[in-house]
């Protein structure tokens, strides 16, 4: 398949997609995908045992522009934080659980993907 004729946003439902499932084969429940608040999105909110997970895609085709670990800034860091925190207040939690903030680096070939996983990016 030829991913270059995608839209951004295509190209990014489609790096969402690859992202849940191969989450899912890693052993993490999805809990939410595209989640929305007055502080930000989170593309997927995950369960890993009693730990929750908020994970942030970024699906390139290619490193010409910059690879995508390197596109996650100072601005984008507060709104994820910010937007994990509410996403916990407005459960409800009586305690804070145990939480973890990650990026699924997803980089698209013609015939396969590979995926580039970093844990606890916060």
């Amino acid at each position: 398949m030829d991913y270059q004729g995608l839209t951004k946003k295509e190209l990014g439902d489609l790096g969402e997609s690859l992202a849940a499932d191969y989450l899912e084969k890693a052993g993490l429940q999805i809990i939410a995908r595209n989640y929305r608040c007055p502080k930000g999105e989170i593309d997927i909110i995950a369960r890993d045992g009693e730990h929750l997970v908020f994970i942030e895609v970024r699906t390139k085709t290619s490193g010409i522009m910059g690879y995508a670990e390197e596109s996650i800034d100072r601005k984008k860091m507060q709104k994820i934080r910010g937007s994990a925190a509410y996403y916990v207040m407005e459960r409800g939690y009586l305690q804070w659980p145990s939480l973890g903030i990650d990026l699924l680096a997803i980089y698209l070939e013609k015939t396969k993907y590979t995926v580039n996983w970093i844990r606890g990016i916060v």
